[in-house]
């Protein structure tokens, strides 16, 4: 089958199961649908045959069952992969999220630097109204306003007047389309900043938000909503560990322990996606500390420059404009990023099943008489094991004191053991990188006790394996555990459109972070210029040493030579004239020398021409070696 074919079924497959799923009242995005058509592949209690082609019988059994998964609304493996698809949707790294932003910003003037920049004004009523485009311009650009508002167009236009006055329109369409734009651009950051001191001074700043007060007042709110849901989501993941850990043990069971896995899941993946985002909220509240301070000694330095003076260079108050309006564009993006982190946080709490899995006085029922134990907890009863590498010498072994950057090595499976997890069929328990942690094949496993790692350290490839079919059963451990590259790496490129492959082109043809996690690679090549830098080429270099050698004879006749001279009347009181003349040098050529050959004359006679009846031929040439 070809590509465009198995592009087809894809379409097809998720279209139908799209439709289907509307019909019965969800309406789903292709993202999650094909995320639950890989689920149902991996899957392999479904028996699917990844390496046999697709049936028609086939491609209705994968449909009616990840529409039976998607209409499940109280199973919360669903709930979980619903959130872990809504997160990589609409989160977005700080980096990320202010180049977007900045994009955005610029993505709606084109328009309008096109008209500015292409006019051809030349009555007085045209160059008005192009002056008018130039002042919506810079308030569009710096965002400080709306262009509507008469008292910001006001305050705009005298500050524009007072570096770029409209007598200077002439000179501006006279100049170059990029020196245009440039000029526009410049024009924005330095009547910013003017408008920005007008406020701060208090003698303007119409329409201008106080976002200094503003991002002291949301971003501690912010940090303290986020980590009292952070408190209460880690506190239902150690009832739920201990809840898990008493039916492994005693075999008592008033909830299905499948059940209380997935409730787990989903509370450790919500508490991991809130640590997420409480990181990038503390991040901001220093990056806007850091602002704060800088704008508040520009805005000193600027009050100095221009205090009890009537005229100030343009030279020495420009930059420190600019430098205001920059500023102030750092804390809009933190003010943007803290809204859309607070909605991503507001929307992952659509996801939440495991709270309504069981009742407060339930859990507190089901866990009466039974410590249950945080995770700091559960590292400090294992803080004195320690793996001993004499035990386990043929493993590489890592520990605080003799690794460099112990805080930051890149633990497998999100730090949680990985014995404990095949172990006890999908248990996570928070692993203890003091313990020591388990080198193998360039990455790096953390364990919860030290007969644990001896055990994983003995059959690790083992364990990797049976914690890769574990996560095939349970699809919402690839995101939680960081699986994705153990799952790309068996993504089958054939020609043939089997389940997997089936899925995953529609995963990779769709481009979103959660679903494919490949490692591309490609050429590069790179070119650079023989002397950057020009100053350092010796002219006069020669590396030819017959050159040298001719220069130096050049040299050796001029000691040979006598300068004569001589003065007449004529001449007398008159400049010099002086003569210098080279030897004339030998040259020679050399040409062909003549040669020659000599070969026998061709001498044929014939007889018997004269009435003859027989004629006969006598060759009479002499031989050549004659």
């Amino acid at each position: 089958m070809s590509s465009s074919q198995a592009e087809g079924v894809i379409r097809t497959i998720i279209r139908e199961i799209a439709q289907t799923c509307l019909s019965r009242g969800q309406s789903l995005s292709e993202t999650l649908i094909a995320f639950m058509v890989k689920a149902v592949v991996l899957d392999p209690r479904n028996q699917f045959n990844v390496d046999r082609t697709l049936t028609k019988q086939d491609v209705q059994k994968l449909i009616e069952l990840c529409v039976d998964r998607l209409m499940d609304q109280t199973s919360p493996t669903l709930n979980t992969i619903k959130m872990q698809v809504y997160f990589d949707m609409n989160y977005t790294s700080r980096r990320e999220f202010l180049e977007v932003q900045q994009k955005v910003l610029q993505s709606r003037l084109p328009s309008l630097s096109r008209e500015i920049t292409d006019s051809r004004a030349k009555t007085r009523e045209d160059l008005k109204s192009l002056y008018g485009k130039i002042v919506s311009y810079v308030i569009q650009r710096s965002n400080l306003g709306s262009a509507t508002d008469i008292s910001t167009v006001r305050e705009t236009t005298a500050a524009l007047q007072s570096v770029f006055p409209q007598a200077q329109l002439a000179t501006f369409m006279s100049l170059l389309k990029q020196d245009k734009e440039q000029q526009l651009s410049e024009l924005a950051l330095i009547v910013s900043g003017i408008r920005l001191f007008n406020k701060d001074s208090r003698k303007g700043g119409e329409g201008i938000q106080n976002l200094p007060a503003a991002l002291n007042e949301t971003l501690p709110a912010a940090a303290a909503d986020i980590e009292s849901e952070l408190a209460g989501c880690e506190r239902l993941a150690w009832q739920y560990t201990a809840l898990l850990e008493k039916i492994c043990e005693r075999n008592e069971c008033p909830v299905h322990p499948d059940l209380l896995k997935q409730a787990l899941y989903n509370t450790r993946q919500h508490e991991a996606f809130l640590r997420l985002i409480l990181a990038d909220i503390i991040q901001s509240a220093k990056e806007v500390t850091r602002l704060q301070s800088d704008l508040k000694t520009r805005m000193t330095l600027l009050k100095d420059t221009v205090h009890t003076k009537t005229t100030v260079p343009t030279s020495q108050v420009f930059p420190h404009f600019t430098a205001l309006a920059s500023l102030w564009t750092g804390l809009e993006g933190q003010m943007l990023l803290l809204s859309m982190l607070t909605n991503v946080a507001s929307g992952l709490r659509a996801f939440l099943s495991a709270q309504s899995l069981l009742s407060p006085d339930q859990v507190e029922l089901l866990l009466h008489g039974l410590q249950v134990q945080t995770d700091a907890d559960r590292c400090s009863v294992t803080a004195e094991e320690r793996v001993v590498e004499s035990e386990m010498s043929s493993c590489e072994w890592c520990f605080p004191e003799s690794t460099a950057h112990f805080e930051d090595v890149p633990l497998q499976y999100k730090g949680f053991c990985g014995f404990t997890l095949v172990k006890n069929n999908g248990l996570l328990l928070p692993g203890n990188p003091k313990i020591g942690v388990l080198k193998h094949k360039e990455k790096y496993y953390a364990f919860s006790s030290r007969s644990a790692a001896y055990e994983f350290a003995s059959k690790a490839d083992e364990f990797i394996a049976a914690a890769v079919e574990m996560a095939k059963r349970q699809p919402e451990l690839i995101q939680l555990l960081q699986l994705h590259q153990e799952f790309a790496s068996v993504t089958p490129y054939s020609e043939v459109a089997t389940y997997t492959s089936l899925a995953f082109a529609f995963m990779m043809q769709s481009g979103e972070k959660l679903l494919v996690k490949t490692i591309s690679k490609s050429d590069a090549s790179m070119q650079t210029e023989t002397h950057p830098l020009e100053t350092n080429i010796v002219k006069s270099y020669e590396w030819n040493e017959w050159e040298l050698r001719r220069r130096a004879i050049k040299l050796a006749n001029l000691r040979n030579k006598v300068t004569r001279s001589m003065q007449t009347h004529a001449s007398h009181m008159r400049r010099h004239n002086s003569t210098q003349t080279f030897l004339p040098k030998d040259a020679v050529s050399q040409t062909k020398r003549d040669g020659e050959s000599n070969v026998p004359k061709a001498q044929v006679y014939l007889s018997g021409l004269r009435g003859g009846t027989n004629m006969m031929k006598l060759d009479l040439t002499r031989a050549v070696d004659e």
